[in-house]
């Protein structure tokens, strides 16, 4: 009973509140995202962060990315992989400096600055792609190259957090040669799988007389390519999105997409958004202030510089390259997994696990404000796409 008063609840809130942030002018994912904190623990406390709620969120944000690679440009993504292999490679450089100083300057020793500039490369781009659709960019050459530069800049940072946890991390047995070999073999069994096995088993599976066999097929498909990249130890949302890019090939991507969409924006993807501003706390707050200020800037402020360069540098003009360093901005559930996993590790301190969590929901939170401004009066390339709120 209580489960169902929530998800009344997070329903309500989240329509009412994307709503009312489209008519301020704003994405309706930001409404989302800050009625999640209103409603959560911090505030009023009418619903809970548990193991359910955690499981709907996930698979929230696994159907947000499968949506994404539905409807992604292939033959976009692929002009625009140098533009996306040099905004991941500035994504990372220069946060990971950033951070490495910032908790230099704090006091913080060697293991635990190294561990926070990792983990402030890190890039999650769920709240972007919502955000994109909202405004009908997600199609655009921006909008690809966000997407291609995310899977490359997870590939990275988790390669890099291997290779901390095997020569600074106690209490592990990680071989970095064994991570990157999951990771190597996850690509190429997804490009395969992709290529040869999803159109046939797409084939096999639609003609099945019961219902909803096209769905569900393409489901079978979203959670096992899911599965295989958690199990792989690549994000299950890169897993999710590569499926959705392999049945976007196929006859079946306009009815995949149609009949997806109501059942992923009518409760889970809500649960998602909603979740992120479940994790924020006030407790001890005060003590941390100055952190969290300082570190939410060069969170900002590095992704923005760096993810926007390496797009100048290929070719992008000023407003896209910001556009693009804008929406790698939020580093969302990744970094929390990240964060999660160093504090397991012993890579950093307890203490500063709260102040950095809050600095990943900051990050989430400025992603949708940001990108409006910056792709504003921008054309695109779908107008006639009708937002989903």
């Amino acid at each position: 009973m209580e489960l169902l008063l929530m998800l009344l609840i997070i329903l309500v809130s989240t329509k009412l509140a994307g709503d009312l942030t489209v008519r301020l002018g704003q994405p309706s994912v930001l409404g989302k995202l800050l009625v999640g904190i209103l409603i959560g623990p911090a505030v009023l406390g009418w619903v809970t962060n548990g193991d359910l709620i955690k499981q709907m969120a996930e698979i929230g944000v696994i159907l947000l990315m499968f949506i994404a690679g539905l409807e992604t440009d292939l033959e976009q993504l692929k002009r625009n992989w140098k533009s996306a292999f040099a905004v991941a490679i500035g994504g990372v450089i220069l946060p990971f400096i950033g951070g490495y100083l910032g908790a230099i300057s704090f006091g913080l020793d060697n293991t635990q600055a190294m561990f926070i500039g990792l983990l402030l490369c890190a890039t999650s781009v769920s709240i972007s792609v919502q955000t994109l659709k909202d405004m009908n960019k997600l199609s655009s050459r921006e909008g690809t190259t966000i997407l291609g530069a995310a899977v490359v800049d997870d590939v990275l940072v988790v390669v890099l957090l291997a290779f901390m946890l095997s020569f600074l991390g106690e209490g592990t047995d990680t071989s970095l040669g064994l991570m990157i070999g999951k990771k190597v073999l996850f690509f190429v069994g997804a490009f395969v799988l992709g290529v040869f096995a999803v159109p046939k088993v797409m084939k096999w599976l639609s003609p099945l007389r019961v219902s909803e066999a096209v769905i569900s097929a393409a489901l079978i498909i979203c959670f096992f390519f899911s599965y295989m990249a958690d199990f792989l130890g690549v994000a299950n949302i890169i897993g999710a999105f590569a499926a959705g890019i392999a049945i976007s090939q196929t006859k079946f991507k306009h009815e995949v997409e149609h009949r997806l969409e109501p059942i992923a924006y009518a409760i889970f993807v809500p649960i998602f958004f909603v979740s992120v501003g479940l994790n924020v706390t006030f407790e001890g707050l005060g003590e941390h202030m100055w952190f969290i200020i300082v570190f939410t800037i060069i969170a900002i402020i590095t992704k923005l510089v760096g993810c926007g360069l390496g797009a100048r540098l290929t070719g992008f003009d000023r407003k896209g390259a910001i556009g693009i360093g804008a929406g790698m901005i939020s580093r969302g559930e990744v970094a929390l997994i990240i964060a999660t996993t160093g504090l397991a590790g012993n890579l950093f301190d307890i203490e500063y696990f709260t102040p950095i969590v809050i600095v990943v929901i900051l990050t989430t939170l400025v992603t949708p404000p940001f990108l409006k401004i910056a792709f504003k009066d921008k054309p695109s390339k779908h107008e006639d796409v009708v937002e989903v709120s």
